[in-house]
């Protein structure tokens, strides 16, 4: 992943940690008070979000922890991890940009493609004027790659 995504992972994870904790302990106290545990929905709902908080900082902690930062490349004459690549696609005739990133900072609906998926896969080290294929549900995709930055 990117330093700017290990960085938005941190804030994130500082914010659950120390904001988002106290919120739900606080929760969980004010249910308490409420009486009665055992037909207490507020207090089932507290315990609910806890155990969902204490899920996800555990996986932005691993996260953070087993990160492996990854430069984008600066060679703009194969296509690398960083990489805008304009395609064509050649069926419609269409053009789209695409980012090259990590499996962490995908979001396809802006353009930014994993090296691990599929379409990133056959994109990699390839070049201007190379073609690839890509299996989607609605079958073969054929893409020539216009232009790399």
């Amino acid at each position: 992943m990117s330093e700017e995504t290990l960085a938005e992972l941190k804030e994130e994870l500082a914010f659950l940690e120390n904001v988002r904790a106290k919120e739900v302990a606080e929760q969980i106290k004010e249910a308490r008070s409420f009486g009665d545990l055992s037909e207490n929905s507020e207090f089932e709902e507290a315990k609910t979000e806890h155990g969902k908080l204490g899920l996800k900082i555990a996986e932005l902690k691993d996260l953070v922890e087993n990160a492996e930062i990854v430069q984008a490349t600066e060679q703009t004459d194969r296509v690398g991890m960083g990489s805008k690549v304009t395609v064509r696609d050649l069926e419609y005739e269409t053009q789209d940009v695409y980012e090259i990133v990590g499996s962490q900072e995908a979001d396809p609906v802006i353009g930014k493609i994993s090296d691990d998926s599929p379409f990133g896969r056959e994109l990699m080290d390839k070049q201007i004027g190379d073609s690839v294929e890509v299996e989607a549900p609605a079958g073969i995709q054929k893409f020539e790659i216009i232009d790399i930055a």
